[in-house]
């Protein structure tokens, strides 16, 4: 075959191509002087090479060639094979050209052959057709009497006497249904016996658990009848496939209609155990789930021990058990939530679900030797956290009705005329704390036989529901002194009730720190459940602070008119004012010792700051009320200087007195001595005092400063506002930085003309 000129160009490019890398081959082979010593060895290879090619070239064709000649080979022997079936078709077709003659010639032979068959089928059933009335009476009293294995038998035989005719009807093919209908009628009492049948094998099925102990033979029995039918719907059902014709009545499925009677023995047992309502007992739950605990334990321990030596392999009898009474039960208790639950009743279904059903006493118990981690859970996890809500909301509700029925309680003794209860150490308090945290304990520990993390969300509602009773607490608090202030003569013992309020927020602090210590287990959410502890602690530490001013309140009411002496002249010319402030104050804070030593400390702390931020007022504030002294020259100056350090001393030294050591320490009246020593400095030293004075005091202000050189009376208001600002700038403080309060920081005082016409003013 010529090839085409573009192929010869194609032929002769490749040729080109393949010479010119031949020549670059060589060229690079041969590149350095020593190479051509190798030639010959090149030569040799190269030879070699080719040679393999061309063996390996001729190879492949002869491969090619043998498949072609043996394809050719099967192609002709096909051809011949054709050929012969061609042959042999043309024959048949030529002997079966008659055939239709023979079928109409033959017609009479097969309809006797049918008739013949219909008559051997109706001769072989004839006792039976005869005996069918005396058979079915027969068989009923078999059936009454126990004896299911022969009553059994009778209504196989009559079963297959009325199948057998009814399918010869069946292959006459004709749509004629008389015969048809005419057999099944007389042999209507065949189908009353098959149900009567089931019926008892179902009763027997019914009392399953009792029967495997008392009459396993029984059982054995019904089993044995329910395999029988089982395999006889299987031939029906294959015989329907392969003739189109089913007997009535099947298939009977006697297995599953038995294993439906078992699963409601199961479900009246566990309805029908429940002795009684919550009317008639308030633990009916518990009752109740006892007793399905027990008939759950006993039966399945059955199941195991005796069903499974009874029931065929095929049934996993024990499994079934199981599976059937999980089912039961879950549906039983998601009835029993439906209908609703009230109080302890959450913690019994709780403790029942998650503790008692996998726990030992009844899943995990040795007798059924079951895995735990192939127990399944009772109910769902929603279902679970839904009765768990439940559960805490009915928790909700009934702390809101203990707490308010604690503080309607709480505000009845604050209003009697009975001294609050005194602990062992002769302190005064009242009951709310302990009744309070009773309730937290009682439903904590309650919540701990039942899951961990119960626990937890318990221990968060009771820190928020004792956080929610300090409000109401606090609430009622200022409501109390209120009404005590309104009209003092009302409530003869405020003092020691406020006293005993002290002494609970103290009481709450360390039981909600036992609280903590004993149920706070770390990991569980400790970042939320940190912020409302700090929460709680703080609510009931401001309440003690805010009722530590309240019982300073009554106090300092009595002796407010002796503040407005002082800096005055009355107070000047000899007042004996700061006298009957301590003289007063000291028999209030007789009264005191009924509060507990950290709570007395923080009373004293708090009067003496206030003592003093009054008295720093007093020197500093001046309006239409209260008109302070003008002091007109340097020895006035000292002298009223001297008046304060002294009176200043006094002050510390009563709080010392009464406090002890923790009075005397960064004592605010200290403050009250320096302000004294810049009342009396010279104009040459008080640049000297003001730097001191800020030094000392970093938060002391720039009205405190101008007021106090306002007071000195020898620098006009410019120059005194000048001075000022020369230490602090107007409307700040001597040093921003972080530094410790004093008690200028809790005097607020102005200079302005507002505030000084306002007698109000702080």
């Amino acid at each position: 075959m010529s090839m085409s000129r573009e192929q010869a160009a194609e032929v002769a490019r490749l040729e080109a191509e393949a010479q010119a890398k031949a020549a670059k081959h060589v060229a690079n082979m041969l590149a350095r002087p020593d190479q051509l010593e190798k030639v010959h060895q090149l030569t040799w290879r190269v030879s070699r090479k080719k040679a393999s090619v061309e063996a390996m070239l001729k190879t492949a064709m002869q491969s090619q060639l043998d498949g072609v000649r043996t394809g050719l080979n099967q192609l002709e022997k096909a051809l011949l094979d054709i050929s012969d079936i061609k042959s042999c078709m043309v024959d048949m077709e030529d002997a079966l050209g008659g055939v239709g003659e023979y079928w109409d010639r033959l017609r009479e032979v097969r309809e006797e052959n049918l008739r013949h068959s219909q008559l051997a089928t109706a001769k072989e059933n004839l006792k039976h057709i005869f005996t069918v009335p005396e058979t079915v009476a027969k068989t009923e009293l078999w059936i009454e009497e126990g004896k299911l294995l022969a009553a059994h038998q009778s209504l196989v035989d009559l079963e297959n006497s009325r199948d057998d005719l009814l399918f010869e009807l069946h292959r006459l093919g004709h749509n004629n249904t008389r015969d048809r209908d005419l057999l099944k009628e007389y042999f209507e009492a065949v189908n009353d016996l098959s149900s009567k049948l089931e019926k008892q094998l179902g009763f027997t099925l019914l009392r399953t658990f009792a029967t495997v102990r008392k009459s396993p033979r029984e059982l054995v029995t019904a089993l044995r009848i329910i395999e029988r039918e089982e395999r006889s719907d299987e031939d029906c059902l294959a015989k329907q496939k392969q003739t189109g014709f089913l007997p009535p009545g099947r298939p009977k499925k006697w297995r599953e209609v038995c294993m439906d009677k078992l699963g409601q023995s199961v479900e009246q047992k566990m309805e029908g155990n429940q002795l009684e309502g919550r009317e008639e007992n308030k633990m009916w739950l518990v009752r109740h789930l006892e007793v399905i605990r027990m008939l759950m334990l006993e039966d399945l321990r059955v199941a195991k021990h005796h069903l499974v030596t009874v029931f065929p392999p095929r049934y996993n009898i024990a499994q079934h058990c199981i599976s059937l009474y999980h089912r039961v039960v879950a549906t039983r208790l998601q009835d029993i939530i439906e209908e609703g639950l009230e109080g302890q009743e959450y913690v019994s279904l709780l403790q029942w679900v998650l503790n008692t059903y996998p726990g030992p006493e009844l899943m995990g118990s040795t007798a059924l030797g079951l895995e735990k981690n192939l127990i399944p859970p009772l109910l769902t996890d929603a279902a679970v956290k839904r009765l768990t809500s439940s559960y805490l909301g009915n928790m909700r509700d009934n702390y809101t009705s203990w707490m308010t029925n604690t503080i309607r309680q709480e505000k009845e003794d604050w209003c009697s005329d009975r001294d609050p209860d005194m602990d062992f150490d002769g302190f005064f308090h009242t009951s709310s704390p302990v009744i309070i945290y009773q309730m937290v304990d009682e439903n904590l520990q309650v919540s701990n036989t039942i899951s961990p993390e119960l626990v937890y969300q318990v221990l968060l509602l009771c820190i928020e529901q004792v956080t929610k009773y300090g409000h109401m607490y606090k609430s009622a608090i200022q409501e109390y002194k209120a009404s005590y202030f309104r009209e003092r003569s009302s409530l003869s013992l405020f003092t020691r009730y406020m006293i005993a309020i002290i002494n609970n927020c103290d009481r709450f602090e360390v039981l909600s720190q036992e609280m903590k210590s004993r149920w706070w287990k770390p990991g569980h959410h400790d970042n939320d459940g940190a912020g409302k502890f700090e929460l709680l602690l703080k609510t009931f530490q401001e309440i003690r602070l805010e009722s530590v001013n309240y019982l300073l309140d009554e106090a300092f009411l009595d002796i407010e008119a002796y503040f407005s002496d002082l800096l005055t002249a009355k107070w000047q010319t000899g007042s004996q004012a700061i006298d009957t402030i301590c003289a007063t104050l000291n028999d209030y804070f007789e009264d005191y010792q009924f509060l507990k030593p950290t709570n007395f400390e923080l009373v004293i702390s708090c009067a003496q700051n206030r003592v003093a931020r009054k008295y720093i007022t007093a020197m500093l504030q001046n309006n239409l009320l209260r008109r302070k002294i003008t002091f007109t020259s340097q020895e006035e100056r000292k002298s009223a200087a001297v008046k304060i350090r002294t009176e200043a001393a006094q002050c510390k030294s009563f709080f010392k007195d009464v406090a002890g050591d923790m009075a005397d320490f960064d004592s605010p009246f200290d403050t009250v001595a320096t302000l004294g020593e810049v009342l009396s400095s010279d104009d040459e030293m008080l640049s000297l005092e003001l730097g001191t004075l800020c030094k000392r005091y970093p938060d002391v202000s720039h009205e405190q400063i101008f007021c106090l050189l306002l007071l000195r009376g020898d620098l006009a208001r410019g120059e005194a506002k000048q001075l000022t600002s020369e230490f602090v700038m107007e409307g700040g403080i001597a040093n921003r930085t972080l530094h410790a309060r004093s008690i200028l920081s809790q005097v607020n005082v102005t200079s302005s003309l507002t505030d000084k016409l306002n007698p109000f003013a702080s």
